[in-house]
């Protein structure tokens, strides 16, 4: 049944975005603007329809679902390696990273192309800094990485700042404090085209590799004794986890809490079980960012930062969890 739930949830929510929205459509006009895509000499839907069908809301509903999925099941590999149930996606400076990448580069010349690749470049670049200081020191690695990643957002939070400062406050300014707070309205099906391939890949890669998960959530000393090569598989789960978050900001800004608080719900739902784990936190993430971006475009007359709702909607609900002492990492 929960099965069930976890695939069927997601794809009415993806029809019913649709459907709301400041330019309403029935059921007939949405079907029509299909057809009329399939078999164009047979069905003409009008303009209208098809702009704010195909160019506006579809790849603004897929652009939710991929980013809640992407920052989802990387904050669930991240609180498995990490043995730490508060980690999320941002924990070795990507959000931090990205941030800095798009402010800056708004700050020079404002193209949606140049902040999507700036973006996805600094938030790779951040965690790689963080795992070359980790590297360096010979304590605990794990706690190096942490360690690493709160210094690197601080100077990557810092030279954000100072771009900001810098920047014209007529024009700059609110185009770098607005992507900051994170939204999806400018999003297109190019945006997508350059994020969707790496974060499929990479999911696909957590999932192939979910029973190393289970044993490297044990620990460094257990999983080494059960013959799992601890730092190899680390690496391979950071990679893969901070270039999905590193796409995701890229094209969304930052976005919180999705990534802290979806894999406690899942983990009380199906438990802390790999093989069930990540689908859920992709189904699930992807249902909530998609949610949570329908009232954002639709509780107001100006768009609300999609960032902020999170915050709004994710914090609550985690203050709820942690009454329920952890539930599910038993």
């Amino acid at each position: 049944m929960l099965i069930v739930l976890f695939l069927i949830l997601p794809v009415v929510l993806f029809f019913v975005s649709i459907l709301i929205g400041r330019y309403a459509m029935s059921v007939s006009e949405v079907v029509e603007g299909f057809l009329s895509t399939i078999f164009p000499n047979s069905f003409h839907a009008g303009n209208n329809i098809q702009t704010v069908l195909f160019q506006l809301r579809i790849p603004r509903i897929l652009a939710a679902m991929l980013v809640g999925a992407a920052l989802s099941i990387s904050g669930a590999a991240f609180q498995g390696i990490f043995k730490n149930p508060l980690v999320s996606p941002d924990i070795l400076g990507v959000s931090a990273g990205a941030g800095f990448g798009a402010a800056l580069a708004l700050l020079i010349s404002g193209s949606p192309l140049l902040v999507q690749a700036s973006a996805l470049f600094f938030g790779l670049s951040a965690v790689a800094i963080t795992y070359s200081i980790s590297r360096f020191f010979k304590m605990n690695s794990t706690l190096n990485l942490v360690l690493g990643g709160i210094a690197v957002s601080a100077v990557f939070s810092a030279l954000i700042s100072m771009v900001k400062y810098i920047a014209d406050p007529n024009s700059k300014l609110p185009a770098i404090t607005y992507w900051l707070m994170g939204g999806l309205s400018s999003i297109s099906l190019s945006d997508l085209s350059i994020v969707v391939l790496p974060i499929l890949i990479c999911m696909a890669v957590l999932y192939l590799l979910r029973w190393r998960l289970n044993v490297l959530s044990l620990g460094e000393s257990e999983a080494e004794t059960l013959g799992v090569d601890t730092k190899k598989y680390q690496l391979i789960i950071i990679v893969c986890c901070t270039l999905m978050t590193a796409a995701a900001v890229s094209i969304s800004g930052i976005v919180g809490w999705a990534g802290l608080v979806i894999p406690h719900v899942c983990r009380m739902i199906v438990g802390p079980n790999y093989r069930r784990l990540l689908p859920a936190t992709i189904s699930l993430g992807a249902l909530f960012m998609l949610f949570v971006d329908d009232i954002a475009r639709n509780i107001a007359t100006i768009e609300l930062p999609l960032g902020v709702l999170t915050a709004l909607v994710g914090a609550p609900f985690f203050i709820y969890l942690l009454t329920r002492n952890y539930e599910g990492w038993s």
